[in-house]
């Protein structure tokens, strides 16, 4: 029970702290600079400039997003759908907040102003991505189309990047239709969309990568046996011949984490040095202990 209730504090922690990274980008650098970009908060963006500043982000993001909670309680569950509202909560809040301190906005005068208006959505971009990847991370949302997302990469292998830059077309494509606004304020826009979806996906699936290990050993049997038991990884062995000598060989297959590589590397290079490793990367690993194989249909589970 007491690891649980930390578990959850930790977790809601992380989210806060993500909410803010979030906030930041859009309130400091994006809106400051007459830029706008996808997801709901873009569109509440362009809602703001269109109304000049009389409906703010800080309120049309909370109105908003309650038309998105039923699908969050009906299709991401209780628990996440609990995560989803304070995400919300917080996010309205810090809107409010980082707009009563004009200082930190990225304007001209201020120590975050940057001359070099195009750096504007790639710092941007980079921000709210580290923001949602720690939202995420804790299972949670910042509301809008990060539900939708969601909901299909619960069922569907599409990255999150990826994903986002197919709403996120025609949400910018519409700042293009407001007065005092044109193509370049729609390039802007694209190249925050591009620079977030670029940075989520690192920080979401690089972490995630796996790779494949070959190992040629003729203590095989030692280093299959540590691997098994201190990483506790699978590790198959392979019946090969060496063609020069024509002699049979056993060679050890490892899938893991790419972060689990350099422990692997020493438990090698501890029991033989002269052993030869090939290290490729994969694409995708599904099963137990990697990701759960998601095609979009539900498999009824036998008695």
């Amino acid at each position: 029970m007491k690891r649980k209730i930390l578990k959850t504090i930790s977790d809601y922690l992380i989210i806060t702290v993500g909410t803010v990274f979030f906030t930041f980008a859009w309130e400091c650098f994006v809106i400051p600079n007459g830029m706008s970009a996808g997801g709901l908060t873009g569109l509440c963006t362009i809602l703001q400039f269109a109304t000049n500043d009389a409906i703010p982000v800080s309120i049309s993001y909370p109105v908003l997003n309650v038309l998105f909670l039923a699908v969050a309680f009906l299709i991401l569950g209780r628990g996440v759908g609990l995560k989803t509202i304070y995400c919300i909560v917080v996010c309205s809040i810090m809107f409010k907040v980082w707009e009563l301190f004009p200082g930190l906005h990225s304007v001209e005068g201020n120590f975050l102003y940057i001359p070099e208006k195009f750096l504007i959505p790639v710092i941007a971009g980079v921000i709210e991505a580290f923001g949602l990847q720690m939202i995420f991370s804790r299972g949670g949302s910042s509301g809008g189309t990060d539900i939708i997302a969601l909901i299909i990469t619960k069922y569907f292998p599409i990255s999150p990047g990826r994903l986002f830059m197919y709403l996120d077309i025609v949400i910018i494509g519409s700042i293009a239709f407001l007065p005092g606004k044109g193509f370049s304020d729609m390039i802007y826009g694209y190249l925050m969309m591009i620079t977030f979806s670029a940075a989520l996906d690192a920080m979401l699936l690089g972490r995630q990568s796996s790779v494949k290990v070959l190992v040629f050993s003729q203590k095989f049997e030692l280093i299959a046996d540590r691997i098994n038991k201190e990483m506790d990884r699978g590790v198959t062995v392979l019946k090969a011949m060496g063609w020069f000598t024509k002699a049979n060989k056993d060679v050890l297959l490892v899938i893991l984490r790419q972060r689990q590589l350099r422990q692997v590397e020493k438990i090698i290079k501890s029991v033989d040095p002269k052993a030869f490793m090939t290290v490729s990367r994969t694409s995708a690993v599904y099963g137990e202990g990697f990701e759960e194989i998601k095609t979009g249909l539900k498999v009824k589970k036998s008695e």
